[in-house]
């Protein structure tokens, strides 16, 4: 039976990174922020959002993802109902996907908010991957063309490092490729020879 490895870590921890090198290596990876983007073009979940956030939040009847944003990583109680709408859909997608990868030992479940959905419990193994808090910062403002003080707020609304980590049974330190590389085979390693004597 396929083996699924929970894989996470804070906002701008580089856990994305990590996952496109299991990827590389064969092995068959699910992105829950990709496909929670793909989800939430679907009617159903469009419709949710509209009854819970409005018509502000669209416009010509698109969603407009940076206002949604706006307001959920402002809010505790706005994310919590966006999880209430989002995290059913994928956890439905996911359960398909996973149908069709039901021969493979292991997969990839990349999660950031893993511990917080309650996703963890259906993980044999979780991965987290941590990097230092001012890396994350600059990382999360290259990429997203944010400020500092949007970062924290959100780094805020997740678990910390330390609450992640005590639940986790594999740290990968994102401080450089080979850091990463070297945390990957040892996983990988432990996961086959796991396999073998299963």
């Amino acid at each position: 039976m396929v083996k699924i490895i929970g894989l996470t870590g804070g906002i701008g921890s580089g856990k994305t990174t990590v996952a496109n090198e299991f990827a590389s290596k064969g092995i068959p990876v699910y992105i829950t922020d990709l496909e929670a983007k793909n989800l939430m073009q679907s009617d159903t979940v469009l419709n949710q959002i509209r009854k819970e956030f409005g018509d502000t939040v669209f416009e010509n009847g698109i969603l407009i993802r940076d206002r949604l944003s706006e307001i959920v990583f402002n809010n505790s109680n706005s994310l919590a109902k966006l999880n209430n709408i989002v995290h059913p859909a994928v956890k439905k997608h996911f359960k398909q996907w996973l149908l069709e990868h039901k021969n493979e030992p292991f997969i990839i479940y990349e999660s950031a908010i893993l511990f917080e959905s309650g996703s963890y419990k259906e993980c044999n193994f979780i991965i987290n991957v941590v990097a230092p808090l001012e890396i994350r910062i600059k990382r999360v403002i290259k990429r997203d063309k944010t400020t500092r003080e949007k970062v924290l707020e959100r780094i805020k609304n997740q678990w910390n490092d330390e609450e992640k980590s005590a639940k986790s049974d594999f740290i990968i330190e994102n401080i450089s490729k080979e850091a990463i590389m070297l945390g990957i085979v040892k996983i990988l390693n432990f996961l086959r020879i796991k396999q073998m004597n299963s």
